[in-house]
């Protein structure tokens, strides 16, 4: 037998080792996942187990009307979920959502209550409301204690939902949604569809229930040239001057100067902005030429509309407490015609 040189003895081991290395790595929980940076794009963001399936929307026009199909997976990363103000883990969502091509504006304005506002271009559902709401016994969610008709608002900064810098969080159901201007797709829109040399851009975000197109905070400065500059667009909401009731019986509530912590702390002031009470007026815009009314979401309250110009389709009306709060998957399939 040959004798084993130490360089001999050091090849034998280094190959043993190896060879031990990759029948470990081959067991079962042998392999360790890689870094959050080498990930997928949907791998590391909500802090689940299992990694997200790809973003899925589709657009179609039939009948009337327009259909958006969606699993309810973002096109952009979202942040990181579960986390300290919630509790919850994205999932895939099943939705399908329509509103009428040819929206119609009604007589008077409709409050958004029962609904979901609208949907994004990207699928993901726009949602102001919470299921929080003040009660002397400290804040409750909606559907355990009486409400006292003070909601809390999700973007007041008084108020921990875990909302992620795209404005959104997840409902108990995994349903990632947006309560404000949806940063990600915002940034998705203008690199694809405008060249606007880091100018701001009139941007379609989706559509609200009632089938009226929804913009980003920039509009047109005249709503009726769209070769005048292009501006930040205003609400006319404004805080309410003096201070909350305070006590315990039924015309009680939380005291404290209004400062936003509650939905109820604002009113619209009619020309305060250059918007209607609903967050929209009429104009032209880069898909609706002739003209159109559309929503504006802002970065001011109310954010994203509480009211409607037309009638939401039931394809929005929601099958339990909002997305702020527990409640049951939305999203559910239009009526039949």
């Amino acid at each position: 037998m040959p004798k084993l040189t130490r360089r001999s003895v050091v090849m034998v081991t280094t190959i043993l080792f190896l060879a031990m290395t990759a029948v470990l790595i081959a067991q079962p929980g042998g392999h360790r996942p890689p870094p959050p940076h080498e990930r997928g794009h949907q791998g590391s963001q909500h802090g689940g187990s299992e990694p997200l399936p790809d973003h899925q929307v589709t657009i179609t026009e039939r009948d009337g009307y327009r259909y958006i199909r969606s699993n309810g997976v973002p096109d952009h990363r979202p942040g990181r979920f579960p986390n300290r103000g919630n509790a919850n883990s994205i999932s895939a969502q099943d939705y399908e959502y329509r509103v009428p091509l040819s929206p119609q504006m009604g007589e008077a304005v409709i409050p958004m209550r029962g609904y979901l506002f609208g949907v994004a271009l990207n699928g993901i559902p726009f949602d102001p409301g919470t299921a929080e709401v003040w009660t002397p016994q400290g804040r409750r969610m909606r559907g355990q204690a009486r409400d006292y008709g003070w909601n809390y608002d999700a973007l007041s900064g008084k108020i921990d939902l875990g909302i992620d810098a795209h404005h959104a969080h997840v409902q108990p159901t995994g349903a990632y949604h947006y309560h404000g201007l949806p940063t990600g797709l915002i940034k998705n829109r203008i690199k694809f569809n405008h060249d606007t040399d880091g100018q701001p851009a009139m941007t379609l975000l989706g559509y609200a229930a009632d089938g009226f197109p929804m913009y980003s905070v920039y509009g047109y400065e005249d709503p009726d040239d769209p070769g005048s500059a292009v501006v930040k667009l205003t609400s006319g909401y404004r805080l309410k001057e003096g201070t909350r009731p305070a006590g315990d019986d039924d015309s009680g509530g939380p005291g404290g100067k209004h400062d936003g912590t509650y939905v109820q702390d604002w009113e619209y002031v009619e020309g305060a902005g250059n918007m209607d009470e609903c967050n929209g007026r009429m104009g032209v815009t880069p898909e609706y030429p002739e003209g159109t009314y559309y929503y504006v979401i802002t970065d001011t309250y109310p954010f994203i509309p509480r009211d409607f110009r037309g009638t939401p389709d039931d394809s929005f009306r929601k099958q339990g407490p909002g997305p702020g709060g527990p409640g049951r998957n939305q999203g559910h399939r239009p009526p039949p015609r």
